[in-house]
């Protein structure tokens, strides 16, 4: 199948927006031209035009942290689901976190996922693998036969692992694999019980509180642990001023670090909280505005290499149980482009093709993914945003099975129109 997106509003090498067309064939990208017509194409090929009308094409968006929540949670999400919500939100590839039920610990449950992903046939959907068995910190997981099964990483996401030893030795075998060890850093000593950050929310409520130092403790241990064993360490949802000075000082001296953000910890604070609702409760939670502006400035002096957004859906019932028994998490997929391009780039902090950069080409490299790029030989993975489309939120409008999201009623621009999968239009609005 050959067809032409014409009339398109492209990033150029410069970073800067021009106008031109990207010619597709059996799914891989022909060539990206800037300002030519395509009429001499048509006529010669026959081939389709879909006209972009001025919006922005980029590469896909890549997630590499999401929760599908199959199998075992399928209330909350499935895989489906959350690849139709992903696609909505102009994600292309998305890399899934094994706290599911049975826990994503042998290569029979990542062949589940990889086969569940297959039948859905929208986004490319690559699975992590645990660390230890059932994420219960004990026992290490078979990392070749996860690796052999299609698993991309092992990580008990969702809970750290609390014995520096069982770190080290998984960190060891996965770098004797060439894999990576992508780690939720919390020291459960320091949360237990705590729905919330340390500070005025915690204080004003009466409830214990969640220290930075909880986080910023396994992120200094596992970066001493990575420069001893040489493995690819990737920090999960960073959220504290203090693990950003870790990191900093791990990346100048040479350690094989690297990191990641949500689109929440970098606009909202804990000051921001209107009231004891469970849509504001995510895990890392919300910090200090202090916290808050560390994690901006990071990403933008390469610190943190990309935006995720560990998207966590769960019912309305669960999340109607109150800050101290609903779940942590927030739905992500379909709010992070506009959230980001109204916040960042429409007030003038960030350019476009930073934002785009941080959500494609950067970790596709670090991931070795191929993909995050508009040239031609590359996979047809593309995403086309009108950046002058202004919306509110509307959860009820979301393809996820969970609406649960701070953001709702929030008005936003740049809102993606249409999803391209390996040349295949897997979400088109309307």
């Amino acid at each position: 199948m050959l067809f032409i997106i014409n009339n398109a509003r492209l990033l150029n090498e410069a970073g800067e927006l021009v106008t031109g067309h990207i010619v597709v064939k059996d799914g891989i990208i022909q060539e990206v031209k800037f300002g030519e017509s395509v009429s001499e194409l048509t006529e010669n090929t026959g081939a389709e035009v879909i006209d972009a009308a001025g919006k922005l094409v980029t590469p896909g968006f890549i997630d590499m942290h999401v929760h599908l929540r199959e199998p075992g949670f399928e209330h909350k999400e499935t895989i489906e689901t959350g690849a139709r919500s992903a696609a909505k939100g102009g994600f292309t590839t998305i890399a899934c976190m094994p706290n599911t039920k049975p826990v994503t610990d042998n290569a029979e449950v990542v062949s589940f996922v990889c086969e569940k992903a297959r039948q859905a046939g929208l986004v490319k959907v690559l699975p992590y693998a645990a660390i230890t068995k059932g994420e219960q910190g004990q026992e290490l997981t078979d990392f070749a036969a996860l690796k052999e099964a299609g698993a991309i990483g092992y990580t008990d996401d969702g809970v750290g692992v609390q014995s520096a030893q069982m770190m080290k030795d998984a960190m060891a075998l996965a770098a004797s694999l060439d894999m990576p060890v992508i780690a939720h850093c919390e020291d459960n000593s320091l949360v237990v019980g705590a729905p919330v950050a340390e500070g005025s929310f915690a204080e004003r409520h009466g409830l214990k509180g969640i220290p930075n130092e909880s986080e910023a403790i396994h992120v200094g241990r596992d970066i001493l642990l990575a420069e001893a064993t040489g493995v690819h360490y990737h920090v999960c949802h960073v959220s504290t001023e203090q693990s950003i000075r870790l990191i900093r000082q791990a990346k100048e001296i040479g350690i094989r670090v690297t990191a990641e953000v949500c689109p929440h910890h970098l606009i909202l604070s804990e000051e921001d909280i209107p009231g004891l609702d469970t849509n504001w409760k995510m895990n890392p939670p919300l910090r200090s505005r202090r916290d808050v502006e560390a994690c901006i400035q990071a990403l933008e002096d390469g610190t943190i290499d990309m935006i995720v957004t560990d998207h966590a859906p769960h019912s309305a019932e669960e999340k109607a149980k109150g800050m101290l028994q609903a779940p942590f998490g927030i739905v992500g997929f379909e709010t992070a482009f506009p959230l980001l391009y109204t916040k960042f780039v429409k007030t003038g902090r960030w350019s476009l093709d930073f934002l785009v950069n941080r959500m494609t080409e950067t970790p596709a490299d670090i991931f070795r993914l191929n993909a995050g790029r508009l040239q031609a030989g590359a996979p047809a993975d593309l995403t086309v945003v009108d950046l002058e489309k202004e919306q509110e939120v509307n959860p009820a409008q979301f393809a996820s099975k969970s609406n649960n999201t701070p953001f709702s009623g929030w008005k936003l621009s740049g809102w993606p129109v249409m999803t391209v999968v390996q040349g295949r239009i897997i979400f088109r609005e309307n």
